[in-house]
């Protein structure tokens, strides 16, 4: 609840007015039994119309006016509890994009996305609760019992001793109710991972026919969540019959021992309709505290997972010319004998994975170097460390071990925006957005019409966008569905190109490519990107023989390095991959 009352806490004068609004309202909510009471039993009797008439209109006025001033509170609790919702889902959501590969891998993304959409609402629907019903419900409930005392205090007894022990129940429950939310968002991780892998590969499951199949995968994820969530209602809802059960019979004690002091005239009868209404306010107390728990340990819950994220210290620090590393040469990339593996933890040894066990290496032992303008070409099988090879080179993550350098300095020593203002990527399936094709080139970035019309021409796309019928102004559907594969590869290659980045980084970027395709937009880039230092990753062989220097990857390791002339003199696998490569284009 922390972090609940850290964001009411910038809301504090508003948060402020709307909790004394509704204590306002409460107080006069609780003066109208009083006045009935008084009608009945003192201005009736008198026979004086002109009183009833003037006492019942102050009642009416106070009906209306506790009608009013409760619809006010209320509107200025949703506004302040969405005021705080939209700060804590766009605080939450700037942690994630800030967060490290590893922190990210850790949490998950079907985590994350429950925690700025499920957690986020149930910490909205307690700071709404906070200013109204953690507000009218105590006050029903303390002031109804006060009233009835000062009305007849052994009449309220029969309250007065039963309250404490509904209330101690409703306590008790509870506590052992709030462990049980947390795991039912831990479950609702697990049918968000399910529902997003589905959407994502919803292609892939139709095609296979795994429709079945992918369907009874969900149910039991969605099973083991209702039944969690299940099993924390059915215990946060056991105080309620009980309590029912208790006030319905006290509500019964009431009008019998009522009945019997008024007829021994120790009471007046209005005073047993005017306990009545307090007793149903008292009723009203109990039942709102018990609803008042349930919300909070949902929203104590949801708001401690949300901190989690929120309250993560970056495992990135940026390093000091002093502390960091210094190259060996002069080169504009440069790695140095880079160690890395997935999975580590900042904390504890990074050699170990989060449950303590020795990592698999991705990459060891790499190096390699090229200058200002050059280019390197990265080829291995799949899963050998070549995607990480530019996630190191982003900072993305740290190394375990060994120097990354760009520009002469060790990546660790960049501010990451000014790092990667650097670069100009396209990484494996890169995601269009459901925008134009001239925003998804641009991409928010201060780049001229000019500059997106060279990139579109150099990344070969200007055939097709030519042919459209709006153009650059061509909505893109989501994910680039209304595109084909090869057109969406050469967009986001023009998305690479626009800004003139000082790193181009090609991660198979040209897969969906023909050859002659591939071979004009290498060409374009070589000619008016010549500035740019070019890392291109590809499993053709064709797409980067003729990049200054190649470096063949397999399972982790640097089995060759060289020019493509060198390579096939001094690396089987490369002469081998060329020889079938080249044969079949042949």
């Amino acid at each position: 609840m922390k972090l609940i009352f850290r964001y009411i806490k910038r809301y504090s004068n508003m948060v402020a007015l709307a909790i004394f609004i509704k204590l306002l309202g409460t107080m006069v909510e609780l003066a109208l039994p009083y006045i009935l009471e008084h009608i009945i039993d003192y201005v009736v009797p008198g026979g004086v119309l002109m009183e009833v008439i003037l006492w019942g209109l102050l009642m009416f006025a106070a009906a209306i006016a506790c009608r009013q001033v409760n619809i006010k509170a209320n509107e200025l609790a949703i506004n302040n509890a969405h005021k705080i919702s939209y700060e804590v889902r766009q605080e939450l959501f700037i942690k994630t994009t800030n967060l490290s590969g590893n922190q990210f891998d850790t949490i998950g993304l079907p985590s994350l996305i429950s925690r700025m959409t499920s957690d986020s609402y149930n910490v909205q629907s307690a700071v709404q609760q906070l200013q109204t019903m953690c507000v009218r419900a105590p006050i029903m409930l303390i002031g109804g019992v006060l009233v009835s005392l000062i009305m007849d205090a052994n009449l309220a007894i029969i309250m007065v001793v039963m309250l404490p022990v509904l209330l101690a129940m409703v306590i008790a429950i509870s506590a052992k109710g709030m462990p049980m939310f947390v795991k039912v968002q831990e479950k609702l991780d697990s049918v968000v991972r399910v529902m997003r892998e589905n959407i994502t590969g919803i292609r892939v499951v139709k095609a296979l026919s795994k429709s079945d199949y992918e369907t009874r995968r969900f149910a039991k994820a969605n099973e083991e969540m209702t039944k969690q969530d299940i099993t924390a209602a059915t215990v946060m809802a056991m105080p309620g019959p009980f309590m029912q059960m208790a006030l319905n019979t006290g509500l019964a004690l009431v009008v019998i021992f009522g009945a019997g002091r008024v007829n021994d005239g120790l009471m007046k009868p209005g005073v047993i309709l005017s306990f009545l209404t307090y007793f149903n306010m008292i009723t009203m107390g109990v039942m709102g505290i018990s609803r008042i728990f349930m919300t909070m340990s949902k929203a104590n819950a949801s708001a401690n997972r949300i901190d989690t994220v929120i309250g993560m210290d970056t495992d990135q620090m940026i390093l000091s010319e002093e502390e960091a590393q210094k190259p060996s040469g002069d080169s504009f990339v440069r790695f140095e004998h880079v160690d890395f593996s997935y999975g580590g933890d900042s904390v504890s040894d990074n050699k170990m994975d989060f449950n303590g066990e020795e990592r698999e290496k991705a990459l060891s032992d790499i190096s390699f170097e090229i200058k200002k303008g050059e280019s390197l070409g990265i080829i291995g099988p799949t899963g050998c460390g070549k995607t990480t090879v530019v996630n190191l080179l982003m900072r993305f993550y740290d190394t375990d071990s060994g120097g990354v350098f760009v520009d002469g300095r060790d990546v660790r020593t960049y501010d990451k925006d000014e790092l990667r203002k650097k670069f100009g990527v396209v990484f494996q399936n890169d995601l269009i957005f459901q925008d134009t094709l001239r925003e998804n080139v641009s991409f928010g970035r201060e780049v001229s019409e000019e500059q997106v019309r060279g990139a579109i021409e150099d990344a070969m796309a200007a055939d097709f966008v030519d042919n459209l019928e709006k153009g650059l102004d061509h909505e893109a559907a989501i994910k680039g569905a209304n595109l084909s594969g090869g057109q969406k590869q050469r967009i986001l290659v023009a998305r690479a190109l626009a800004a003139n980045p000082e790193i181009l980084v090609l991660d198979d970027s040209s897969s969906a490519l023909d050859y002659k395709t591939d071979a004009s937009m290498r060409k374009a880039i070589a000619e008016h990107h010549s500035e740019s230092t070019v890392i291109m990753i590809a499993q053709r062989i064709s797409s980067v023989m003729n990049m200054t220097k190649i470096l063949v990857l397999d399972n982790g390791k640097c089995i060759g390095y060289g020019t493509h002339e060198e390579l096939m003199k001094t690396c089987d696998t490369y002469r081998e991959t060329y020889t079938a490569q080249m044969g079949a284009i042949a």
